[in-house]
């Protein structure tokens, strides 16, 4: 029996080569190199993003209307739809990969920051879900024979005021416990880490390292792993590192990612994706740092339910179907190591709780980081990621949903669309005479359009009349700006000699097509949600907006084509990235992890998709600002002045 052929690749500029199977794709070949190539789609080759040259080589591809013929004549390929049969030479260009796009950390993440003020800001008490106890014991006697578990006992219960029967020892632990209690003299230093109502002895030491103790908050976004290293005794943030998740090589939406670790029994590698991502993170931090490893204690895990089934290596199948039912959503603690996570042995991690399928712990510990729970008047609170997640409510009661929204204002699914890094267009600005001025992430030339770059285009191309209110393009305008490519007619934001890659970068009927239905999903859903309460915007004291925006998001742009609902600007609140804050305060502060466990049992999650009138509200709000113009008064003045 013959083997399987097999042929060299080289992916250039990395000067990577990789042997793969002939019939395999150039994507999977990428893949096996650990090469990242844009997929939107995750292979499926509907999204066009995976585009590559073929520099050397034949490749068995199909014909695709993806690929401009002008695209065709520079050798340009789609990686997923591209068979691999012989030895190919293939070059991977600037759009398609991630070179040069540094993450940006929150301004709160990037420096040292004590977080007792925090804490108590929001109510919380320093107490850290891992602590390390310097006892003093009094010697053994005849007198006082007591056993030496139980003399350690004892000393915890005075010092944490707890019962006997809470605390628990490990057979690892008393194992050693006798020739460490001789060793330090009867002074040792106790590590415990509360596990629901059990506080477990997790390590014992000589002498007092009391000083050397760590914890890890991780946020699992969907497109980013961005993990803290924080001193447990101080409650000092010492520093943050942050790395693209690589599961984007599989789809960067994780419905995708689901259907590929399904079909290609792929699950564990998916696991052990997201958990490398973790390890080089830490591994950075503790070097840079010189922390020892085993003084990390504990870790605590946020991210949207999908990304936490990923981490834990759960099926995380019945997500994506009817009726929508995850493995779980409250996961016990447990030893970081069982994941394959390269930490101290005994170091316990903290998976934070979901709600739902699609209301994960970055909402429930994004809630508590905000403190609705503590709200007196009805708060809405919206986290525009790669799904847009809504929470309305108060102390008194909370109901969220998941919007549909794709993740457009995260710059997939938009020609020219890109990620809050380095080059991005994050301001623009078009006079009534259609010139574009603009800013760029970094000041540097630019090499796309992010969220906020692309909120403002539509904004602004409605006020100057570049478009009307159903998105389409004037094509009586007076400007060579606009133009018609193939079918499709495009404006021209950046010409080519301005940008930072090598065609001009515009915006396309699609891509102002795409955008619109991802406004109108997220305004669909929270006026949707207002009104199952029996509630309107009036009733809504503020607004709390989280995730990737940052802070050059214009939120009168934003009210303007009707993504947010037309309120005061002062009642709009940026919150930054309050997933990571949430497993922050959850880390250094039992009470908090606690309330995040309160409030991902109170919150009722509202099903959109079963609701009549949800298709309505959302085929409404497909239009700038709205059909219904009454919704949004000033935004009427505006575009008549």
């Amino acid at each position: 029996m013959s083997e399987n052929k097999t042929h060299k690749i080289h992916f250039l500029p990395h000067d990577i080569y990789v042997d793969i199977e002939e019939g395999n794709t150039v994507l999977d070949a990428a893949h096996s190199a650990n090469i990242y190539i844009n997929s939107i789609c995750g292979g499926d080759g509907i999204c066009g993003k995976c585009k590559v040259v073929l520099s050397k080589g034949k490749v068995d591809a199909p014909p695709t209307t993806l690929i401009s013929s002008e695209e065709s004549e520079n050798d340009y390929i789609l990686a997923c739809e591209a068979k691999i049969i012989e030895d190919l030479q293939i070059l991977v260009p600037k759009e398609t990969r991630l070179e040069g796009k540094k993450i940006l950390l929150d301004q709160h993440e990037q420096h040292s920051l004590t977080w007792a003020a925090v804490l108590d800001k929001s109510h919380f008490t320093h107490n850290p879900l891992t602590k390390k106890l310097f006892l003093t014991m009094e010697a053994p006697t005849m007198d006082d024979n007591i056993a030496d578990h139980e003399r350690l006992c004892q000393a915890i219960m005075m010092d944490q005021g707890v019962e006997l029967n809470v605390i628990q020892t490990d057979i690892s632990i008393l194992k050693k416990l006798p020739g460490i209690m001789r060793q330090g003299n009867w002074s040792v230093t106790v590590t415990v880490a509360h596990r629901g109502p059990v506080l477990e002895v997790v390590e014992i030491e000589t002498g007092d390292t009391t000083q050397n103790n760590y914890g890890i908050a991780i946020d699992i976004g969907t497109t980013t792993v961005v993990t803290c290293l924080m001193e447990l005794t101080s409650s000092k943030v010492i520093d943050s590192e942050a790395v693209y998740n690589s599961q984007m090589k599989f789809g960067e939406d994780y419905i995708q990612r689901i259907i590929y670790a399904i079909q290609n029994d792929f699950l564990n590698e998916m696991q052990k994706t997201i958990v490398s991502d973790i390890n080089k993170t830490i591994h950075t931090l503790v070097k840079r740092h010189e922390i020892d490893l085993n003084n990390i204690t504990s870790v605590v895990c946020a991210g949207n339910t999908a990304m936490i089934h990923f981490l834990l290596c759960l099926d995380p199948e019945n997500i994506r179907k009817e009726p929508y039912i995850p493995t779980a959503n409250f996961v016990s603690p447990f030893r970081a190591t069982q994941i394959g996570i390269d930490i101290n042995p005994r170091c316990i991690l903290y998976a934070l709780p979901s709600v739902s399928a699609y209301v994960g712990a970055d909402i429930t510990s994004g809630a508590a980081a905000i403190r609705l729970d503590k709200e007196e008047l009805n708060c809405l609170f919206i986290d525009i990621g790669t799904n847009g997640e809504i929470v309305l409510g108060n102390k008194d009661w909370m109901v969220c949903c998941s919007a549909s929204a794709g993740p457009a204002f995260e710059g997939s699914g938009v020609r020219h669309g890109m990620r809050a890094a380095k080059g991005a267009v994050e301001i623009i600005h078009i006079t009534r005479d259609y010139e574009v001025s603009y800013s760029t992430i970094g000041n540097v030339k630019p090499k796309g359009i992010c969220g906020s770059g692309l909120l403002d285009c539509i904004a602004e191309m409605l006020r100057c009349g570049i478009v009307d209110r159903s998105g389409n393009f004037q094509q009586d305008i007076k400007s060579e700006r606009l133009r018609k490519k193939g079918d499709e007619y495009e404006f021209v934001l950046i010409e080519k000699e301005k940008s930072g890659i090598e065609t001009d970068i515009v915006i396309t009927q699609a891509d102002i097509s795409n955008l619109v239905r991802s406004k109108g999903a997220i305004y669909a859903a929270l006026s949707i949600l207002i009104e199952s309460m029996g509630l309107s915007i009036n009733d809504v004291s503020l607004l709390y907006l989280a995730g990737g925006f940052g802070n050059y998001l214009n939120v009168r742009n934003a009210i303007t084509i009707g993504m947010l609902p037309d309120m005061p600007t002062s009642r709009i609140k940026f919150v930054g990235n309050t997933s990571l804050i949430g497993a922050k305060m959850a880390l250094i502060s039992k009470e908090a992890f606690e309330t995040v466990h309160n409030i991902a049992s109170q919150m009722t999650y509202f099903d959109l998709m079963g609701n009549p009138k949800y298709m309505e509200a959302f085929m409404s709000a497909n239009f700038l600002p709205h059909t219904n113009l009454s919704e949004f008064p000033s935004v009427v003045e505006e575009l008549s002045s």
